[in-house]
């Protein structure tokens, strides 16, 4: 029998299967925390979880990681040092120094000024020792990449560090975002090199020897030698993953596909089998880059969303995360007594009476935190506490705690009443402690001037409207609105009988969705339901949603994509701008027929790379032409080939 293993790290579980693609079933799936302090740990932990495991039956791992957006989002990875070639920078850049030297194209791909090789050697010179990897972005280098290529020689022959090239990360226009692109991903390189590393320790512990691949932010596979080169590519690889389970669980051409994480709620919409594209770039932590990446629009909702009471008792859903109730007491059973003998009517100025809080990860340095702080870490070194039980503990007031640094810093962790926390109040879902999570729904209760069932389904309730305008929502983004919904006047007044149950205001809006959902993740069953029937429209939830993302790691296929564009030339003729150089030539079949083949020889030669043995060739090719003002001729103004190889890793041959 051979079976990928496919795992998936997300913010708060790390999932995986064994699946065999040859029959279409899953073999083996286990959960495990994920330990974002390092997350090789709850890989090893999933895998241990899943029970005795044959390694030589496994022929392919495959893995979607958030690791690249965490760290784009938190500003982390290494220093970079940047050199523009022909222009200087139009905005903010994420990157430590920033050289400008002499050189450039033109849109045609024709020089502009001579490459300053000198400036670039000062450049080089200034930046060792004050960075870790250099970036090089030259202008118009789509249309020509010989300046960069030259930079990069020159930077080698000087030094012996990491160098990434912009024109090998995207073909698209936007010099800005393309520079960018390509920071981000000089700053991304050692970050996910540790994790292919600490990954590869661990599938070998295991007797492992499998080829390790990476999903892509398209959902996509890559080879791990692809992933250390353009680690930014794996940006969104998890919500990506999730949609190629989607696909794979259902059989569905055309869905709207929900997954309901811990931290998020991502949304895509399937047509034909596939996700809509984002081919204007994905935008992570504010960057706008031109990385394609699967059309996702995400959500603070969650499994593990904050729910909390304000002080004038309005309930407020998400969209900090903490950590549930019900999964901590399963650990620390103390924090039920501690709940217990909580005052729900005792006010707290940065928390709620309900909330608790556990160790995270015990720091190393001891000179970055005070006394009192030192105080929290030891006392909860043993067992999670209650925020009251705390104050006790330290001997200080709990407005006095300070609290908000070391959870920050991620230190400590917030543990706190959450959806997952209602579904075990619910019995919908009692893998952990059910007691916690009543003693958590009580003091809420009590704060809102509720009974307990009316509570229950008030935020039950809350929780449905807010996953219906997340749906709605994501459509609005589809069609490129900036507007937010939920905070529209007329959207409310609209939609109130709808979403709200208001009967009252003289007419009845109705809604049906024009697409199933696929219902993904672990706590789906017990809201998109009820959501389905608000929308009118069936809701699938296929057998092992609760895995979908690790499903999708598993089953998806490798795709490489190499793009040609053609146009005319200056003094006639046609020019073929291809990632790899310029080329004129006198003819346009000439022209076309050399761009094609190269095309499909790259795309074969980087899909057999990335381990596929019989690859698929698709190729698409779109002629652009105008018309003159009269009408009767025709301007040829450019062709578009697009070659892709697609296929499964080389086992399946």
């Amino acid at each position: 029998m051979s079976l990928v293993l496919g795992i998936d790290t997300g913010g708060t579980f790390t999932d995986g299967v064994l699946l065999d693609l040859h029959t279409k079933q899953v073999r083996g799936k286990a959960k495990a925390f994920t330990t974002r302090e390092d997350l090789s740990i709850g890989i090893r932990k999933c895998i241990e979880n899943m029970g005795a495991l044959d390694p030589r039956q496994v022929q392919l791992v495959s893995l979607s990681t958030t690791l690249a957006t965490n760290a784009i989002v938190e500003g982390r990875g290494c220093r970079v040092g940047l050199i523009l070639i022909g222009h200087e920078s139009t905005g903010d850049l994420p990157t430590h120094q920033v050289f400008v030297v002499a050189g450039g194209h033109d849109i045609k791909g024709i020089p502009v000024a001579e490459l300053d090789l000198e400036a670039i050697g000062r450049a080089v010179t200034e930046m060792r020792g004050q960075v870790d990897t250099i970036a090089i972005s030259g202008y118009l280098s789509i249309r020509n990449p010989e300046h960069e290529q030259d930079a990069q020689k020159v930077i080698q022959k000087l030094w012996d560090v990491p160098i990434v090239c912009a024109h090998q990360l995207t073909t698209a226009l936007g010099f800005h975002e393309r520079t960018v692109t390509a920071c981000l991903n000089a700053r991304l390189l050692p970050i996910i090199a540790e994790l292919l590393i600490a990954v590869k320790v661990v599938l070998k512990e295991k007797g492992i020897l499998a080829p390790l691949m990476i999903v892509k932010g398209d959902g996509s596979l890559m080879s791990e030698t692809m992933t250390r080169e353009k680690p930014i590519e794996t940006i969104l690889s998890g919500p990506a993953a999730s949609i190629v389970g989607a696909i794979f669980l259902t059989g569905t051409e055309s869905a709207l596909a929900l997954d309901m994480g811990g931290t998020t709620t991502d949304i895509a919409i399937l047509e034909k089998g596939r996700p809509r594209m984002n081919r204007e770039g994905a935008t992570v932590g504010g960057w706008k880059t031109r990385v394609e990446a699967a059309e996702i629009s995400t959500f603070g909702l969650g499994g593990d969303s904050y729910i909390q009471v304000s002080k004038d008792r309005k309930l407020i859903i998400g969209p900090k995360r903490v950590w549930p109730l019900s999964v901590i007491a399963n650990k620390y059973p103390i924090l039920i007594n501690e709940l217990k003998r909580v005052d729900p009517n005792r006010e707290i100025i940065s928390a709620q009476p309900v909330d608790c809080f556990m160790l995270v990860k015990k720091p190393v340095h001891q000179d970055r935190w005070n006394n009192t702080e030192w105080k929290i870490i030891n006392a909860l070194e043993s067992s999670a506490h209650n925020i009251f039980a705390l104050a006790e503990i330290v001997g200080r007031d709990p407005n006095l705690l300070p609290l908000r640094e070391l959870e920050q810093a991620q230190v400590i962790g917030r543990v706190s009443f959450t959806p997952t926390d209602l579904l075990h109040v619910l019995g919908t879902f009692t893998d952990y402690n059910v007691l916690a999570a009543q003693e958590g729904a009580r003091i809420l209760a009590q704060r809102l001037r509720l009974g307990m069932d009316q509570f229950v389904d008030k935020v039950l309730s809350d929780i449905q409207v807010a996953l219906c305008m997340t749906i709605l929502q994501s459509f609005a983004y589809r069609e490129g609105l900036k507007i937010k919904l939920s905070t529209e006047t007329g959207v409310a007044f609209l939609l109130g009988s709808l979403l709200n149950g208001n009967h009252k205001l003289g007419f009845k809006t109705e809604i049906t969705l024009d697409y199933p959902i696929v219902a993904l993740g672990a706590p789906v069953s017990g809201y998109l339901p009820a959501v389905g029937s608000t929308l009118n429209t069936p809701v699938l939830i296929p057998t092992h949603a609760e895995v979908a993302n690790a499903v999708g790691a598993a089953s998806g296929q490798v795709a490489e994509i190499v793009r040609v564009l053609i146009k005319p030339g200056v003094a006639g003729g046609y020019v073929v701008h291809a990632p790899w150089k310029r080329e004129a030539f006198l003819y346009l079949e000439e022209a076309e027929k050399d761009a094609l083949d190269k095309a499909k020889e790259v795309a074969l030669e980087r899909a057999h790379l990335a381990g596929v043995l019989n690859p698929e060739l698709l190729v698409e090719k779109e002629e652009v032409l105008s018309h003159t003002s009269g009408g009767d001729d025709v301007v040829f103004l450019e062709t578009r080939i697009e070659v892709t190889a697609i296929g499964h890793p080389t086992w399946e041959g």
